[in-house]
C-alpha cells in the first residue's frame, strides 16, 4: 500500500485512463477519467461503495495510468484496453452474439446485396440487424425477386460472362454478361433500397400481382410461395409501433444492478418497427450507473452499426456518448434522454427486460464463477502453481501416418475460451508420425516470441497445459529449460485417469471428478484436440480436393483453387451444375462443363 499511497500523491490534474494491477501483475480493471486524480483517489477512499467495487479494490496491488488529451481520448483508449486485456472487473461481450445485416455497395456501378455480421466504415450501407423471427434470407430473396439485383460477388469486367441460372428464371438482369444497361440496373437497386428502408406496400403489391399470375397458370407451389413471402411481408409491417414515426430508427439501452452482478437489455427499432431485443448479463465492478452504460455503449458499438439515434435513462453521459460516436466512430448519433411519450414507454420495456434478466441470471453468473475464476483459484492451490493461471494455453498434434501435421493452441482467459487468441500450426521440421516432436517444434516456435516485439499479440502464458502423462510432461520441459521458460507453470493431464500431473511431482496429483477445476482443465484439453483435428481436416480435405481436380484437363492450381474458394468442398462442387461450376473465378463454361462430365464418368 505505500507503493499506493505514493502514487496517489503523484496523480495529475488531467484527463487519462487508469489501469488496475493485482499482486501477479495482471490488468484487473480499466477505467477513464476526466480527472486522473479525483477518480482514481475515490476508490481509496473509505465512502461506501458497491460490493463488486470493495472486491475489486481488495485485489488491487499497483496501478499505472496513461495522460490524454480529452475525455474522449480517454473513452476510446478505455475500450480499446479493454479489448486488449480482457479485465475480470469490466464489462467484457464475450457472449456478444451478432446478429445478420444487408450490405448494399453503392460504390459500385451494379452493387450487389449481400449478407455480413461484421459492419465496416467501407461507405457501404447496412440494413438490420435482422432478429425477432425475421429471416434475412427471406428478405433477401425478396429483394432478389421482385428487383432481379444481383446477389452474387462475380466480378463485373469489360468482358462479358456468360449468364447464370437466376438470369434464365428471371431473378437477376445479369449485369456480369452485360445484359443491362446501369440505368436500368440503377433504377432496380432503388426499389430494393426502398423495400429495405421499409416501404413494404410497393413490394406486397408486386407479389399479390405475381401471385395471382402464377395461380393463373397453374403454378400453384410458386403462387404458395409468393403468399408466403406477403405473409412474411404482414408480419413485418404488424410489428410496427404505430405511435412512432417511421422515420425514427433507434436503439433503446437500459442497464440494472443489485450491487454484485448487473444486465443490459437492448431494444431495436427501425423504421418504426420493433425488431426485438437482446440482453447481456455482466459481472462488472464501475462506480456507477453512468459509467456502467457508457463502457457498454462504446464497447458494443465498436463492432456494431449504431443507430442514427439511442434512448437513454437521464443520469446518461449525453454529450460524452454524442462526441465518441462523433470523434471516434465518425457516425452523428442522437442520446435522447427520455421522460415522457412513447420513448419513455420504450425505455420502461428496456429497463423491465433487464430487471428481469438480472433476476433469471444471477444462478447462472455464480455458477459461471465457479466453473471459471473460481475454478482457477482452486487449481492454483492443489496444483501449488506459482501464480494464478489467468492465460491458460494448451497444445495438441493431429495427423494421419505422419502426413498433413498440425498443431493447435487454444487459449482460456480467466477459465473462459478466447478464441480470438487461438493459434494453428503447420509441422514443418519433422519426419513421419513424432508427436513429441511435433509437440516440441510446436512450443518451441511459440516461447521464443517471448521477449520479442511479438510478445505484444501473443501474451506471455501463466500456465501451459499438455495432454498427455509424465513421459509427454518430462519431454515438453526440456524445451522450457532450453529457451529458459522456467517460470511459466506446466502440467500435463492424462486422459485414461485423469491424473494431472506436474514438474515438481513424480506422482500424478487426483482432482475428484465434480470438482470445477478438473473440469476445466478438461475443457481446455478437449478443445485443443477439436480444434487441432478441425484444422487437419481442412489441410487434408483441401490438399486431397486440389489433387484429385489437378487431374481434369484444363484445371491448375489457380483454377482449383478458384472452385475451392467458391464451393468449398469436394462434394458442392460434385453436385453443382455446368451453371454453378461456370460462376467461379476463371471457369467458363466449356471447362465447367468439362468438370461436370468429369464427375459424371468417374465418381
Amino acid at each position: 500500500m505505500d507503493v499506493i499511497r505514493e502514487k496517489l500523491s503523484l496523480l495529475p490534474d488531467n484527463p487519462g485512463v487508469y489501469i488496475m494491477l493485482n499482486k501477479y501483475g495482471n490488468v484487473i480493471y480499466v477505467g477513464k477519467a476526466r480527472v486522473l486524480k479525483n477518480r482514481v483517489r475515490q476508490y481509496f477512499h473509505s465512502s461506501p461503495k458497491p460490493q463488486k467495487v470493495m472486491q475489486m479494490v481488495e485485489n488491487i496491488a499497483d496501478f499505472n495510468y496513461i495522460i490524454t488529451a480529452t475525455e474522449i481520448d480517454a473513452l476510446a483508449l478505455e475500450n480499446n484496453l479493454i479489448k486488449k486485456y480482457k479485465p475480470k472487473y469490466n464489462i467484457l461481450l464475450k457472449d456478444d452474439k451478432t446478429y445478420p445485416y444487408i450490405k448494399v455497395d453503392m460504390r459500385d456501378d451494379f452493387p450487389g446485396f449481400y449478407v455480413t455480421r461484421k459492419i465496416k466504415k467501407d461507405g457501404c450501407r447496412y440494413f438490420g440487424p435482422f432478429m425477432g423471427g425475421i429471416n434475412y434470407k427471406d428478405i433477401l430473396e425478396t429483394c432478389q425477386l421482385l428487383y432481379n439485383v444481383r446477389l452474387c460477388h462475380t466480378a463485373i469486367g469489360a468482358k462479358p460472362k456468360r449468364e447464370c441460372l437466376n438470369f434464365h428464371l428471371g431473378r437477376c438482369l445479369a449485369p456480369c454478361a452485360h445484359k443491362v444497361s446501369k440505368e436500368e440496373y440503377a433504377e432496380r437497386v432503388r426499389g430494393a433500397l426502398a423495400f429495405l428502408d421499409g416501404d413494404y406496400k410497393g413490394a406486397q403489391e408486386k407479389l399479390k400481382e405475381k401471385m395471382i399470375a402464377a395461380a393463373e397458370n397453374e403454378a400453384f407451389e410458386l403462387a404458395l410461395d409468393y403468399r408466403n413471402k406477403m405473409n412474411m411481408l404482414s408480419k413485418l409491417e404488424a410489428k410496427r409501433v404505430t405511435a412512432i414515426n417511421k422515420a425514427i430508427d433507434a436503439d433503446i439501452v437500459a442497464y440494472a444492478t443489485n450491487g454484485l452482478y448487473s444486465a443490459i437489455n437492448v431494444l431495436v427499432t427501425r423504421k418504426g418497427i420493433m425488431q426485438g431485443g437482446f440482453s447481456f448479463a455482466l459481472d462488472d465492478a464501475h462506480e456507477n450507473d453512468a459509467e456502467a452504460l457508457t463502457s457498454f455503449i462504446t464497447l458494443y458499438y465498436s463492432s456494431h452499426e449504431p443507430p442514427p439515434e439511442l434512448i437513454l435513462e437521464g443520469y446518461a453521459e449525453r454529450q460524452l456518448v454524442e462526441q465518441f460516436f462523433r470523434d471516434k466512430l465518425g457516425k452523428n448519433v442522437t442520446v435522447t434522454l427520455a421522460k415522457q411519450g412513447i420513448k419513455a414507454e420504450l425505455l420502461k420495456m428496456a429497463k423491465d427486460n433487464a430487471a428481469d434478466y438480472l433476476e433469471r441470471s444471477v444462478d447462472r453468473i455464480k455458477h459461471k464463477d465457479d466453473m471459471t475464476i473460481n475454478a482457477c483459484n482452486r487449481l492454483k492451490e492443489q496444483l501449488s502453481l506459482s501464480r494464478y493461471p489467468r492465460r491458460m494455453e494448451c497444445y495438441d498434434i493431429s495427423n494421419v501416418s505422419g502426413v498433413d501435421k498440425v498443431g493447435s493452441m487454444v487459449v482460456f482467459i480467466d477459465g473462459e475460451a478466447d478464441r480470438n487468441s487461438y493459434r494453428r500450426f503447420k509441422i514443418k521440421t519433422v519426419e513421419g508420425a513424432d508427436d513429441f516432436a511435433s509437440l516440441k517444434e510446436v512450443l518451441t516456435r511459440r516461447l521464443k516470441k517471448i521477449g520479442t516485439d511479438e510478445e505484444e499479440r501473443f501474451p506471455k502464458p501463466d500456465l501451459i497445459v499438455i495432454d498427455g502423462g509424465k513421459g509427454q510432461l518430462s519431454a515438453v520441459k526440456e524445451v522450457f529449460d532450453e529457451l529458459g521458460a522456467t517460470d511459466i507453470d506446466l502440467i500435463s493431464i492424462a486422459k485414461q485417469e485423469e491424473l494431472i500431473f506436474t514438474v515438481n511431482s513424480d506422482d500424478g496429483v487426483i482432482i475428484p471428478r465434480r470438482d470445477y477445476s478438473l473440469r476445466m482443465v478438461q475443457r481446455i484439453r478437449d478443445e485443443a484436440h477439436r480444434f487441432a483435428i478441425t484444422y487437419f481436416r481442412s489441410v487434408h480435405t483441401k490438399r486431397n480436393l486440389a489433387s484429385l481436380l489437378s487431374e481434369i484437363d484444363g484445371v491448375g492450381k489457380a483454377k482449383a483453387k478458384a472452385l475451392m474458394d467458391r464451393f468449398s468442398n469436394i462434394n458442392a462442387i460434385m453436385a453443382a451444375s455446368v451453371e454453378e461450376l461456370a460462376t467461379a473465378e476463371g471457369i467458363g463454361s466449356e471447362l465447367a462443363a468439362r468438370i461436370k462430365k468429369y464427375f459424371d464418368e468417374n465418381v
